[in-house]
């Protein structure tokens, strides 16, 4: 029987001995075979990586010789490999003679309608030999398979970095030669990836396509929904292991490890100071060039920092409905008047449990237990001094800045702080005024 044949009737007469895995061709098995043995026969001569497949290490010798033998036959672009020519294919209009008939999808290759249709039906016909996870292309399967392999037979030429696919190795050289090639329509901006660029265009258009089944919250991306969706069954997957606190996100805890390690990898290049945070970093540089990108659309005022115009503009704009009974201050949310009320009271509800204080306000709370574990989450984006209390930084920096936003009434001498301000406005008055 002819091995077509064998193939339309799912015939696989080819066994693995090891985990039992079947084929339909004996070559097949003889590759399979490598994934236990990790036997890599085929090498290149010019840098020595080694590869399971021979295919493999032909198109990896192409990274060192630069051939290109597929054409596009729209431009003329040449490609390593048939894949790249076929996906650069799709990006030229008017190309796309294949429709999906349940949500009318259209597509350039008859190859990538069939896997769209895929994710209507939910089936999934490739199986990894390994573990038996079952994938709706094979593409997706074989890139799985190298998670058990270890292969990874694309390499950067200018780096050696490799990666398991050649896309991902594509996307890499980006970072060495600067290419840029999708861009925004709406704006012009470029982008490394055509993944970023569709993002952006989110920014544009407001669309969110991902979202919440239990609050109804939507994401322009999906990984945000993921990490929102631990919001609501209290998942912290990433562990410190050197405090034991837990964190939603990989990147908040390698964040948190710096406060015990005291590394800080981001550095200025203008004055060399160095910074936890790439944010904090690329915030301190502002302190070089003077920008303020954000400005309120009321006063027009302007800021170094989105936030600190959003809550400057919440000013003008934010009501105060809730109402003090004791001293009439006012305020926008509920939680803070409650949080007021307990000025009045004395109610302290959270304890500290290393020392037994109390405290009238969780934050309050939380900055007194960092004298305890010497934690100093706020930076200096100047110095990099740390500090406990976010409002001590803020303080600190206009030391830097040289500013001195309050003013005495009387003479017009101006300060740094409000308490030296009405200190110094005892000496004209004479009265015994307090800080806020």
């Amino acid at each position: 029987m002819s091995q077509s044949m064998q193939r339309h009737m799912g015939e696989r007469p080819y066994s693995c001995e090891v985990c039992g895995s079947s084929f339909t061709q004996k070559h097949s098995v003889l590759q399979h075979m490598r994934t236990h043995t990790g036997e890599k026969p085929y090498s290149c001569e010019i840098c020595g990586s080694s590869f399971t497949q021979k295919q493999n290490m032909l198109q990896h010798m192409r990274t060192h010789t630069g051939e290109k033998p597929y054409s596009c036959e729209e431009c003329g672009s040449c490609f390593s490999t048939k894949q790249c020519m076929l996906r650069h294919m799709q990006m030229h209009p008017g190309k796309k003679p294949y429709s999906c008939e349940i949500c009318g999808s259209s597509f350039t290759l008859k190859h990538n309608m069939l896997q769209h249709m895929q994710t209507h039906t939910g089936e999934k016909p490739y199986s990894c030999e390994v573990c038996g996870s079952c994938f709706s292309t094979k593409q997706h399967m074989l890139r799985h398979l190298q998670t058990h392999t270890g292969e990874k037979p694309y390499s950067c030429e200018v780096c050696g970095s490799s990666f398991t696919t050649d896309q991902h190795m594509l996307q890499h050289m980006r970072t060495h030669n600067g290419e840029k090639p999708y861009s925004c329509e709406v704006c012009g901006s470029s982008f490394r990836t055509k993944y970023n660029m569709i993002k952006h265009i989110r920014t544009h258009t407001g669309e969110k396509p991902y979202s919440c089944e239990v609050c109804g919250s939507s994401f322009t991306v999906k990984y945000n929904l993921v990490l929102h969706m631990r919001t609501h069954t209290g998942d912290k997957l990433h562990i410190c292991e050197i405090c034991g606190s837990s964190f939603t996100r990989k990147q908040d805890m390698l964040q948190h490890i710096r406060t015990h390690t005291g590394e800080k990898p981001y550095s200025c290049k203008e004055c060399g100071s160095s910074f936890t945070q790439k944010q904090n970093m690329l915030q301190h540089m502002k302190t070089h060039t003077g920008e303020k990108p954000y400005s309120c659309e009321i006063c027009g005022s302007s800021f170094t920092q989105k936030k600190n115009m959003l809550q400057h503009r919440r000013k003008h704009t934010e009501k105060k409905s809730y109402s003090c009974e004791l001293c009439g201050s006012s305020f926008a949310l509920k939680q803070n008047i409650l949080k007021h009320i307990r000025t009045h009271t004395g109610e302290k509800l959270y304890f500290c449990e290393e020392c037994d204080s109390c405290f009238t306000r969780k934050e309050s709370k939380l900055q007194h237990m960092r004298k305890h574990s010497g934690e100093k989450p706020y930076s200096c984006e100047v110095c990099g001094f740390c500090f406990i209390q976010k409002p001590h930084m803020l303080r600190h920096l206009k030391t830097h800045t040289g500013e001195k936003p309050y003013s005495c009434e009387i003479c017009g001498s101006s300060f740094t702080r409000k308490d030296s301000m009405l200190r110094h406005m005892h000496k004209h008055t004479g009265d015994n005024l307090q800080s806020d």
